[in-house]
């Protein structure tokens, strides 16, 4: 088995299909895209292919030790994952087929107007696991 985490993006990946941000979204949307998220996860912890998943707030901020005797440098000029990684999950599959396979499920999610997102998600190993593609 190989360890991948599949990366939500608010920005930064190419755009969605159903590109409507989710702050834009009824609250019935935002209900029925986390119960999609959430049946999904239930069903890969059937097959033992769920390992986690987190949805991120908003909220962050970027640290770095700035020196001896000085105190932590905080934020920059720079974009923040808090402005774009929207959650992530990580799955523990046969085979990088398998993992593109349940990317793809997850990028159906249901967005704005109940229809699936088609939104773009990050597939990356965990170091150490080759990323092999066949076609």
């Amino acid at each position: 088995m190989a360890k991948y985490l599949l990366l939500k993006h608010y920005r930064g990946a190419p755009a969605a299909v159903n590109d409507v941000p989710m702050a834009r979204w009824t609250p019935e949307e935002i209900s029925a895209h986390l119960q999609y998220m959430s049946d999904f996860a239930a069903r890969l912890q059937e097959t033992g292919e769920f390992v986690d998943s987190q949805a991120l707030s908003p909220e962050g901020t970027f640290v770095r030790y700035d020196g001896e005797g000085r105190p932590p440098v905080t934020d920059g000029p720079f974009a923040e994952t808090k402005d774009l990684i929207a959650g992530w999950m990580v799955i523990d599959v046969d085979s990088y087929e398998r993992a593109v396979e349940l990317a793809g499920e997850l990028s159906a999610a249901p967005g704005a107007g109940g229809k699936p997102i088609h939104e773009w998600l990050e597939l990356r190993p965990f170091y150490g696991v080759p990323a092999t593609v066949t076609e």
